[in-house]
């Protein structure tokens, strides 16, 4: 049986709670560089703020860079003071949706069930759900990482999920803006235990095809270094992807 070929990698940017719309010129710079060469190669999703997801949609248009937000309620409408749906957000001009960030599973007590019931919206609502898993510091000292990061897929991943709408980040919560990054042997471990996993929840057929992210700490230094592990399909990138500079930095190692 020949081996399924890798599927299309996706540099994918978290601007989190920064940029206001003068930041939209970082986009326009990342627009400059990602020519038709760079563009048969990888894929570039920026996520930034809400209230910057229509302006960046219409500045990227003809750019081939796609838009996505950082969250999403798992209601369509409602009296939900302050949240967004996944509907808006495509409404809005979004492509993707991040979901189960640590930072929303931290700061906001998102358990796994919430963020499956936001991965189902984002499917509902035709948006691709970057499903984020990773374990702590002091969980990855008790020699539990893929035990985490098992139990964490298992609750996150909808049922029915496919290449089309789902992608897995692996972004260990340690590594987050620390500087610090696992070893690239650590990396292929957990991506690997991934991949296993998902054949079990999507299928061995549709496994192949789900791209799984790497994030934490990601940058122009590191990235050749880290996205030639096997399995990794890709990043999440968070500070480096502010800067258009620093971004395509990252999406260069694909040239």
């Amino acid at each position: 049986m020949p081996v399924p070929a890798r599927p299309r990698p996706l540099v994918a940017g978290n601007w989190k709670m920064n940029g206001l719309r003068g930041a939209l010129k970082e986009l326009g710079a990342m627009a400059e560089g990602y020519d038709a060469a760079l563009r048969g190669k990888v894929e570039l999703l920026v996520c930034p703020p809400a209230t910057l997801v229509h302006a960046a949609s219409v500045a990227a248009v003809g750019t081939r860079i796609a838009i996505g937000g950082q969250d999403c309620h798992a209601e369509a409408s409602g009296a939900r003071t302050g949240d967004l749906s996944a509907e808006m957000l495509a409404d809005a001009g979004a492509a993707y949706v991040i979901v189960g960030h640590s930072e929303r599973r931290a700061d906001h007590g998102e358990s796994d069930a919430t963020v499956k019931a936001k991965a189902a919206a984002a499917r509902r609502a035709g948006l691709v759900a970057i499903v984020c898993v990773g374990e702590t510091r002091a969980e990855r000292e008790a020699g539990r990482t893929l035990a985490v990061v098992r139990r964490q897929l298992r609750g996150s991943v909808p049922e029915g999920a496919t290449p089309d709408t789902l992608v897995v980040a692996y972004e260990p919560v340690w590594a987050i803006g620390t500087g610090l990054t696992p070893t690239t042997a650590d990396v292929a471990e957990v991506h690997a235990m991934i991949r296993a996993e998902l054949r079990k929840i999507v299928g061995k057929d549709a496994a192949p095809g789900v791209r799984i992210l790497y994030g934490g700490s990601v940058k122009p230094s590191n990235a050749a270094e880290l996205m030639a592990v096997a399995d990794v399909d890709g990043a999440l990138v968070g500070g480096a992807s502010l800067k258009a500079a620093d971004f395509m930095g990252i999406a260069g190692v694909y040239r």
